[in-house]
């Protein structure tokens, strides 16, 4: 039976293939007389959100920044930041000092820019000047005489003490002598026999000699306990006494020394108002008078303790400057490029006693970007501050109260051996944090407070539109990259070529990317080969020379692949027929290089219930999308050939000598040509390929990469020697996306390569097998001899095969059923 032949489609002409920049829009010859550009191109919607971020002083109002890599984020954010104004928020000078109530918490002091250093010396003089001073006011004569003078008073009151008690001991024959214990003497109670003095411990010998009687020896023994218990309130008496005499020398080392000490202490504080400081130089002055040892010479400024750690006892007045800004004249713009826990809120260090214990003070304290950022502004990248351990909690603390509380990280985790917790600090810094969309919607949809503390979303575009100014600006990026790197000039030839790439990249002829560290690669690239050729200019052909020098860096996957398949490892066909096997088109990447190549896609079929099974997915290889992608495609079939006649099939869809995973809907179209193809029985043309993904009414929708797929299936066509019928089918509003290489202009040119753009499944079908796809008549049944037809015709064929068992059976098996029951009630 001859089937109807399709008319023949109209092909895509060499001018639609690719959007070719024509030099002459450019009003030069070189760049030598282009103005390099200044500002930002193609991020009008980015630039605005980051000025209001920028400008907004209100909480919250922190930016997170999006987009792809190479669009120009971070040179943006830096002509932002360098365009505010210098007159912005006040800055702070911070410093800590010590909490002479309680060191573990260090008091924070705050001063106007720049006057934490001018504090930290004037303090440093008024200490020196003390340390002078005191010694040489408690060596003049009033002090001296007035201390010699209750020297004496004590002696004296000392001597009367003792001499009464030695009178008492004598009228009862006793004396009062020493005895040593150890290197120590200390006195005791002395009985006198004969004149002589005698240990109490000896008396026993003096019993058994006779010299005494027992009587005696008992009586000496209870007046010595007496004695000896008035000896020790006669030591409680005197150690009061010596307190007192020693509590009369600090007063009266305080009436001297006050007047020098009240004259620095008010001195700092005419100078230095703070409420604050001067409530710190207060507890200076109290702390002075309670160690006034270190400053009379008689203690050691620095002593090392037995365990080999070094005390100062001048380092209390010390003052810690985490934060100088003295040298800062705008407002601070911070990059942190590893923002470590510590490198964003600071730390606390600690230092060894060499026997295993850590401690920390004061001085050890030290201040992160984040400080540092204070009044201005932070940059930070997102996903290095997420990998961080305790950066993200830690710092939507200090976003959503405005606090800044420096810890050790080991504090976290609660493993510190030494723990302070230094006065927290007000932070009014804006962070600007760098990431993409992906990270921005998990944080927006999952994290907490996230949209409080950033509120302002900058997105940055990959593409603009190709506009004639776009074109000019794209030269003048360049001419910025010639001047900043020194480069050789550009032709006109030269940035057409290279705005043409632009377009490729973009993926669409009315659009040029923005990530222009792609472009800025291509044009540096472009200079080594001039250099390297003895040119003194740019030119297109060295654009071509560098963009095909880094497809052959990346391109070792795609030669290996292209070999397979010309050798048959990898089964492809460029010319005949088959049925229920077409050439669909994938997409492989390999870093940041992406390459089409030609996949053989099968169908097979028999009898069955309609069910369409997937491979790929049965193995576990296929992604949600292409899932998605071929239950659309059970919902065509049901659609277009289940209303009338059931479908009594069971298909199975094959990416042949696939080994990885599969996913995207762009085949979608494909396996609907090889079923149609396996249930007809008409078979399809192997010298074309075809991609597009399909809705459930058969309309055929764009996808991604068809530049790359199109060039892979032509580079696979040349090496075999293209035949003149071979082609790729596209979805008609890709048509816009092509930018493809000159070559394939020229092969479709001399009528060698085809490029067709399809709507519609019947479209697409008619395209592969030069039959007609077939209408709906009256009666609801597709026009005979077509492919819809035949897909028809082979369906109803496949259901009168599904015949059901006959009835009579069940009627036989019924009447078994009822004789079974009778002779069961004659038995009961």
């Amino acid at each position: 039976m001859a089937l109807l032949k399709a008319p023949r489609f109209k092909e895509l002409q060499p001018k639609e293939l690719k959007w070719v920049c024509d030099p002459e829009v450019f009003e030069f010859d070189t760049t030598t007389t282009v103005k390099p550009i200044e500002g930002i191109v193609g991020q009008e919607r980015a630039l605005k959100a980051l000025r209001i971020g920028v400008d907004l002083k209100s909480q919250g109002y922190n930016i997170f920044v999006t987009g792809l890599s190479g669009t120009g984020k971070f040179t943006t954010i830096k002509m932002v930041l360098e365009s505010i104004s210098p007159n912005g928020a006040k800055l702070y000078d911070y410093a800590y000092v010590n909490n002479f109530k309680d060191e573990d918490r260090p008091t924070l002091l705050v001063f106007s820019a720049g006057k934490a250093v001018h504090f930290k010396k004037d303090l440093n003089r008024a200490i020196n000047f003390l340390q002078e001073k005191i010694p040489q006011v408690l060596s003049t004569d009033p002090f001296s005489s007035k201390k010699k003078q209750l020297l004496s008073d004590y002696g004296k009151i000392q001597q009367s003490m003792m001499s009464e008690f030695e009178n008492k001991l004598r009228t009862d024959n006793f004396t009062l002598g020493q005895i040593k214990v150890g290197e120590l003497a200390r006195p005791e109670i002395l009985a006198v026999i004969d004149n002589q003095p005698v240990f109490v411990q000896q008396l026993d010998e003096l019993v058994r000699g006779e010299k005494i009687t027992k009587e005696n020896a008992d009586q000496i023994v209870d007046k010595y306990a007496a004695y000896q218990e008035e000896l020790q309130n006669l030591f409680k008496e005197s150690l009061k006494l010596t307190q007192d005499f020693q509590e009369k020398v600090f007063q009266l080392e305080t009436e001297f020394v006050n007047d020098i000490i009240i004259v620095a202490i008010e001195n700092l504080k005419k100078k230095y108002s703070d409420d604050k400081i001067k409530e710190y130089l207060d507890q200076i002055y109290e702390n002075i008078l309670q160690n006034l040892d270190v400053f009379k010479g008689q203690k050691p400024v620095q002593e090392e303790t037995a365990g080999g750690v070094v005390i100062d006892y001048l380092k209390e007045y010390e003052i810690n400057i985490i934060l100088d800004n003295s040298e800062t004249k705008s407002q601070p713009v911070i990059v942190e490029t590893a923002p470590t826990y510590s490198n964003l809120f600071g730390t606390i260090e600690k230092y060894s006693d060499g026997r295993g214990g850590w401690y920390a003070d004061f001085t050890k304290i030290k201040a992160g970007s984040l400080l540092r950022a204070n009044g201005g502004y932070l940059v930070i990248n997102a996903m290095d501050a997420f990998s961080e351990p305790g950066v993200w909690k830690a710092l939507k603390r200090v976003l959503l109260y405005g606090k800044l509380e420096i810890q050790d990280l080991a504090n976290l985790y609660q493993f510190s051996p030494s723990i302070l917790k230094p006065e927290p600090i007000d932070v009014d810094a804006k962070v600007i944090m760098i990431g993409n969309n992906y990270i921005y919607s998990i944080l927006s949809a999952y994290e907490d407070d996230f949209n409080k503390i950033f509120k302002i979303k900058a997105d940055f575009d990959y593409e603009m539109k190709r506009t004639e100014n776009a074109l000019i600006e794209y030269s003048r990026i360049i001419k910025k990259l010639i001047e900043t790197e020194k480069l050789l000039e550009f032709s006109k030839s030269a940035i057409a070529k290279i705005v043409e790439y632009g377009a490729r990249y973009a993926g669409e002829q009315n659009k040029l990317t923005t990530r222009f560290a792609y472009i800025a690669d291509i044009a540096r690239e472009s200079c080594f080969w001039a250099r390297d050729n003895g040119d003194n200019c740019v030119n297109s052909y060295h654009v071509d020379q560098a963009y095909n020098s880094w497809k052959d860096q990346h391109g070792l996957y795609e030669s290996k692949l292209s070999e397979m398949i010309t050798e048959g490892t990898i089964l492809i066909d460029t010319e005949g027929l088959r049925i229920g096997t077409v050439n669909g088109l994938a997409v492989y990447e390999s870093g940041p290089f992406s390459f089409g190549k030609p996949t053989r896609i099968t169908a097979s079929v028999a009898l069955g219930s309609g069910n369409i099974i997937n491979v790929e997915r049965e193995a576990g290889m296929s992604g949600n999308t292409h899932n998605k992608g071929v239950l659309i495609i059970s919902g065509y079939f049901r659609e277009n050939f289940g209303i009338r006649v059931p479908l009594s099939f069971t298909a199975s869809l094959v990416f042949e000598q696939g080994y990885g995973m599969i996913d995207g809907d762009s085949a979608s179209i494909t396996e609907i040509c090889a079923l149609l193809s396996a249930i007809s029985k008409i078979p399809l043309k192997q010298s074309l390929a075809i991609t597009g993904s399909v809705n459930q009414k058969g309309e055929i929708q764009p996808i991604g990469g068809v530049n790359e797929k199109i060039e892979g299936f032509f580079d696979i066509c040349k090496t075999r020697k293209l035949n003149g019928s071979n082609g790729v089918i596209i979805p008609m509003q890709n048509v816009k996306d092509l930018m493809l290489k000159d070559e394939i202009l020229e092969t479709v040119k001399k009528k060698k390569f085809h490029i067709y753009p399809v709507a519609k499944v019947e479209d697409a079908i008619e395209l592969l097998t030069g039959v007609k796809s077939g209408k709906q008549m009256k009666n609801g049944k597709y026009q005979p001899k077509t492919v819809f037809g035949e897909v028809e015709k082979e369906l109803s064929a496949m259901r009168k095969r599904l015949k059901p068992e006959p009835k009579k059976n069940n009627n036989k098996s019924k009447e078994n059923n009822t004789q079974k029951s009778s002779e069961q009630k004659r038995k009961k």
